[in-house]
């Protein structure tokens, strides 16, 4: 390729650790790294305005083409921490959920738990920047990323939607994985799982130069996300691709 490959990356703190190698300077001779939140990464990267994305794993079958082109992504194996369903009430009580206007990955595994797993039909509205602050008596909110680890801090009840697949499924999860929209070189993608792996590789510099107070980072990072998971990614998205066009 006679330009720079295009990077699309999440600004959140769990994918600090992927782009920490990039930003101390790995491949900046042969990528420019743009941010945005996840559903609109996954409408650039879908419109050919980024070759590469960590990108929401539902949109999948809206590519053209696609490849996961790295060893890493984000995935969980149990309580992810950042992807819950909050509320004031129990589950039998929702009558309307608020969706996360930064998610398609979530919105669309909340579906597939609420009809599968939970088994209730509350009204689900699209949400917009704020509405967070309105999670309150029967409305219920889905929230993702840091928002959802503040969040925590405020709500009742907290339903994590990766502890939940898993009680539906016995499987671990896959939120997002970086992907490109045409193929890449071998030198490329060894290059590329280089830098991912370099943030994994200091993980305690991460977590210094992020300080956070709402969420301990340490465990956020090791207990919570799997960066490198040891499980057939492939797999695990092919059965969620698999729910969620079933329900289409």
């Amino acid at each position: 390729m006679d330009r720079k490959i295009r990077v699309g990356a999440v600004s959140y703190l769990n994918t600090k650790p992927l782009i920490f190698g990039f930003e101390n300077g790995m491949m900046k001779e042969s990528i420019d790294l743009v941010f945005d939140y996840p559903a609109n990464i996954a409408k650039q990267l879908i419109e050919n305005e980024i070759d590469i994305g960590l990108i929401p794993v539902a949109v999948l079958p809206q590519l053209k083409e696609y490849h996961i082109i790295s060893d890493f992504c984000i995935a969980a194996d149990g309580e992810v921490a950042s992807v819950c369903l909050f509320s004031d009430v129990p589950l039998n009580e929702i009558k309307t959920i608020l969706l996360d206007y930064q998610s398609r990955t979530s919105v669309a595994l909340l579906k597939v738990l609420l009809k599968e797993h939970w088994k209730i039909s509350p009204d689900l509205v699209q949400a917009s920047e704020g509405y967070e602050n309105t999670i309150s008596g029967n409305t219920a909110g889905l929230v993702i990323g840091d928002r959802a680890l503040q969040q925590r801090l405020k709500s009742t009840f907290i339903y994590d939607l990766s502890t939940t697949w898993k009680e539906l499924t016995g499987k671990p999860f896959v939120f997002a994985a970086w992907i490109s929209n045409k193929q890449m070189t071998q030198q490329f993608i060894a290059n590329f799982n280089q830098a991912n792996k370099f943030g994994l590789d200091n993980l305690e510099r991460v977590v210094r130069e992020n300080p956070y107070d709402t969420y301990d980072l340490h465990t956020y990072y090791t207990d919570n996300i799997k960066f490198n998971p040891q499980f057939d990614k492939l797999e695990v998205i092919t059965l969620f691709l698999e729910k969620i066009g079933a329900d289409q």
